[in-house]
């Protein structure tokens, strides 16, 4: 009787292929029936490449991106100001647009702290909350600003995990 190389099940001598998993059984096999093989193949697996879902570089073309980059710096700098400046100059690019929806969802995020901290500013923590934000949504203007600097187009963070700004 030979045994199989990769579950130990017993099986015919005339077998090719083992009755319980399946594993081809080489002639070498046979002649080893006595000494238990516990070498397996080496599983094969695919390279996969991890994609971040918030960068819509690829989707633009590159002579657009290097074309627009500056207005789309002026949108995070400049504010409501860089926005007009952009919409006006460079109103055709998809690459514009994208930083334009990006910087008009900071901007209605900010918009929504002055209100709430003005409305609440009997209270002393929300406005000291709202501050806080506001400051948050500095540091993410200014990490906008550097990934145009280096050519992509990424969807702002915490910005873009808000749902009513979809």
């Amino acid at each position: 009787m030979k045994t199989c190389p990769a579950c130990n099940t017993q099986l015919q001598d005339d077998a090719t292929f083992c009755s319980a998993c399946g594993t081809p059984i080489a002639a070498e096999a046979n002649e080893q029936q006595g000494a238990p093989v516990y070498a397996q193949p080496a599983p094969q697996y695919a390279a996969v490449q991890a994609v971040d879902p918030y960068d819509h570089t690829a989707e633009f073309d590159e002579t657009d991106i290097s074309e627009n980059k500056c207005y789309a710096m002026l949108i995070y700098l400049m504010s409501i100001i860089g926005i007009i400046i952009a919409l006006l100059a460079s109103k055709d690019s998809p690459y514009i647009k994208f930083h334009l929806r990006q910087a008009i969802k900071i901007e209605v995020v900010t918009i929504l702290l002055a209100l709430a901290a003005s409305i609440l500013s009997f209270t002393i923590i929300v406005p000291i909350a709202a501050a806080i934000c506001l400051v948050i949504l500095v540091v993410i203007r200014i990490i906008c600003f550097f990934q145009i600097c280096s050519g992509k187009a990424v969807e702002p963070a915490i910005v873009r995990s808000l749902k009513f700004l979809k």
